[in-house]
């Protein structure tokens, strides 16, 4: 259902005032909705619903949509992003009208006499439009995902500390059935009950191994509470991630759901493409995936692995990877790690002491004169935006690199 001419006009004049109360109105939302509907707690991250980042980010994108209303090519990545997350997620369309009810209801709740009837008509023809086109894409990707359609029982097989911080999960599927071959990068949703919430919660986690039909492996961060002193700012603990590393043994039971996410390398496009692998911290999962899948088809391709790492005692996968850069000509790694002693320089996995600088492996990691070369970063917010300006900077189209965004936050 298309807008009208006067519709797209009145939406767009509103985008002010979302911008204004946007805020108030989905925290508004999200408080009738889950009073309503408490069962929608078992889908909402109640960590982001505590904390305001749901809120925030949902106003945001209601700002994004009403600006960009008559254009809505311009949202297309992130929408695809949205889609494929509730498709983890299973949301069905009998969701979406309950969620439009809610919300059209907030904005008259804050905005009063001010939302008037054209407004409120305008907004209505608004959603649904938006509503959908998320539920005909994630009609398509349920299809995608055939016979698994709703969660799946999986046991831990097994679990393995990688780092100080970092261990590997090993979920194979209780039913035996073959696992469906993911695109490396890709993540899949993990539910598992939190009783301090008294509900389910999911989590994404990008799939860190190659593609295989007998398991899937998940590299999970410990995430404790802290304060980064640098700015002041808190950071929450990561509840289902501590919830795995602290209470999920072998032999564990987890829900799993399949995967899903717009951030792969598809194998079968640029085949001889130079690949350029950027990573900090735990963002160094779906790299190794794409790694070790290149690596288990012989790809001849160049292939540069560049992470940055607080210590070497938190950097997963290290040895790992040292010994594919050792075995294969067409593989280099650079690490970066900000707190390396001075007479500890690894090889053939090169480490540089101090935060990522691009400038300082231009020239033999990134195949700048190559324009077929595709680049994928993955880590915090503000690293990913970094890394891709500088890239940028260096002359690489924006369209080559693909950034994996995770949690609420977009990357810009």
């Amino acid at each position: 259902m298309s807008l009208t001419p006067q519709q797209i006009d009145i939406i767009k004049a509103t985008v002010p005032v979302v911008q204004e109360y946007g805020t108030t109105i989905t925290t508004t939302f999200y408080k009738n909705v889950l009073d309503a509907n408490p069962a929608l707690n078992n889908i909402f991250n109640q960590t982001n619903q505590r904390n305001g980042a749901q809120p925030r980010a949902l106003s945001g994108a209601l700002a994004a949509y009403a600006a960009n209303i008559d254009n809505l090519a311009v949202l297309s990545d992130a929408v695809e992003r949205i889609c494929q997350k509730h498709a983890s997620l299973f949301i069905r369309p009998e969701h979406y009208p309950i969620v439009g009810k809610y919300l059209l209801e907030a904005m008259g709740q804050v905005l009063g006499a001010a939302l008037t009837p054209e407004i409120l008509d305008a907004w209505t023809a608004a959603y649904n439009q938006l509503a959908q086109i998320m539920i005909d894409r994630e009609a398509q990707l349920y299809r995608e995902a055939g016979e698994w359609k709703e969660w799946r029982d999986f046991k831990i097989a097994k679990k393995v500390k990688e780092s100080s911080i970092i261990t590997s999960f090993y979920l194979e599927p209780v039913d035996g059935k073959p696992l469906p071959l993911f695109k490396p990068g890709q993540y899949i949703s993990v539910q598992v009950h939190v009783p301090d919430f008294g509900y389910l919660q999911s989590r994404q986690y990008s799939l860190s191994d190659r593609p295989n039909e007998k398991y899937y492996r998940i590299s999970v961060k410990r995430e404790d509470a802290l304060v980064l002193p640098e700015v002041n700012t808190p950071v929450e603990a990561g509840v289902i991630s501590n919830t795995l590393h602290d209470s999920k043994n072998e032999g564990d039971i987890v829900q799993v759901s399949p995967p899903q996410g717009e951030f792969f390398l598809d194998l079968h496009k640029t085949v001889d493409s130079p690949v350029v692998l950027i990573s900090a911290g735990v963002g160094l999962t779906p790299m190794v995936s794409i790694l070790n899948t290149l690596i288990e088809t012989r790809s001849t391709r160049p292939i540069s692995y560049i992470h940055a790492a607080r210590s070497k005692e938190v950097d997963a996968f290290h040895a790992h990877v040292q010994e594919i850069a050792s075995s294969q000509s067409n593989i280099r790694s650079w690490v970066f790690v900000k707190n390396l002693p001075a007479d500890d320089y690894g090889h053939p996995v090169k480490d540089l002491a101090g935060r990522m600088d691009l400038s300082k492996v231009k020239d033999d990691a990134l195949h700048l004169d190559d324009s077929s070369t595709v680049y994928f970063i993955c880590g915090p917010g503000g690293f990913m935006n970094d890394m891709s300006k500088t890239l940028q900077l260096f002359g690489v189209s924006e369209d080559r690199i693909k950034l994996e965004v995770f949690g609420t936050g977009e990357a810009q």
